[in-house]
């Protein structure tokens, strides 16, 4: 029997998000319906409202959650009714070319519901990521609910949907950070935190964090960075290598999307340095820069979709390590509000005044 319940949807670009009924289908065939209990406001959601990820308005918005399954269609064997879960907006199908030739972090299918949410006058919505989750319930398909220890929070668990895990995997899974080596991070946001943590706690034994923000450089030292550098005040490459003596980093990690971050990022590497680019631009956003100096320093360059993550395997970890005190996800969440609270939680993202705000539903 359809459900109503109320989401947040965006109608135009740039105009203000409203809350609304949303009418969610029983789940059909591989699909399920999660109870929300937690959905963090993530910078994507902001992309969709502004009109930056496509025009296909409305969007239900939300996409960083967690919550509890509440029932599952036909053929559905990965999570049952009861089942705490993280929802993933990548979900391996398991057999287009990339998932068979072992690669499912790359996936090229990734699963999503068949059935469409509406609003009452049975308009179609698009739900961010494929998930929509400033929501009470949403559908999904079954694949992008990861079952997890049920004792962690869900205002730090539903983080790893997203954010979380993008910064992890681009250090853990994209990097390959290894103990010993530099890392510089440019971008303190919610994404580039968790890059830092991720290097700090694979060993890196120096991790630069760049920012224009103080308070943000502040935020990153709390996950572990030894070094901070404000952009704004001196050159941040010449920096960085003067933190490690004239040589620059092993890793650089781009964590905002944009070129002069990303130029930044690449001359601040060492030779044979690693750049990885997790941060996401803008369809109209170009970079330019001579072959030779690509050529002549070596290394690599590499764009890391979610972290290069396998949902399955990598949320789980995370959790675990939350719940053996290795991490604290808890340390992201810098405010619980209202699902009419996400207008309000936007602009204050804007502002920087906000690691991560999570709606409690």
């Amino acid at each position: 029997m359809t459900q109503r319940v109320r989401g947040v949807i965006a109608h135009g670009a740039g105009a203000p998000v409203s809350l609304e009924t949303v009418l969610i289908p029983d789940p059909g065939p591989g699909e399920a319906v999660v109870d929300i209990a937690a959905c963090g406001v993530c910078h994507t959601d902001l992309h969709y409202r502004e009109g930056a990820i496509n025009d296909e308005f409305p969007f239900l918005l939300g996409h960083e959650a967690a919550g509890v399954v509440e029932s599952v269609g036909e053929g559905v064997n990965e999570v049952a009714p009861g089942d705490y879960v993280i929802l993933a907006w990548r979900a391996p199908c398991g057999t287009c070319r990339s998932c068979r030739r072992g690669k499912p972090h790359l996936c090229f299918e990734s699963a999503n519901a068949s059935q469409k949410m509406t609003l009452e006058d049975g308009t179609e919505l698009s739900p961010a990521l494929g998930i929509g989750a400033f929501a009470d319930k949403t559908l999904v398909a079954a694949s992008q609910c990861v079952k997890v220890d049920p004792a962690a929070p869900p205002e730090a668990a539903g983080l790893i949907g997203c954010g979380v895990m993008a910064g992890f995997g681009a250090a853990l899974n994209t990097a390959r950070v290894q103990r010993g080596e530099t890392v510089a991070v440019f971008g303190c946001g919610g994404v580039g935190d968790a890059a830092i943590y991720g290097a700090a706690i694979s060993g890196a034994r120096k991790v630069i964090a760049v920012d224009i923000d103080e308070q943000k450089l502040e935020w990153a030292r709390g996950f572990g960075a030894t070094d901070t550098v404000n952009s704004t005040e001196v050159d941040a490459v010449e920096t960085i290598r003067e933190l490690t003596g004239g040589l620059g980093v092993d890793v650089a990690i781009e964590a905002i999307g944009l070129p002069q971050t990303l130029e930044q990022a690449f001359f601040s590497r060492d030779l044979a340095g690693r750049l990885v680019m997790v941060g996401v631009p803008a369809p109209t956003m170009k970079w330019e820069m001579p072959m030779i100096e690509f050529f002549g320093r070596g290394g690599s360059m590499q764009p890391s979709w979610y972290g290069d993550c396998l949902p399955t395997r990598d949320f789980p970890m995370l959790i675990d390590h939350h719940l053996n005190g290795v991490i604290d996800l808890s340390k992201f969440v810098s405010e619980k509000i209202g699902i009419e609270e996400v207008e309000e939680a936007f602009h204050k993202m804007e502002r920087g005044e906000v690691l991560r705000s999570v709606v409690m539903l």
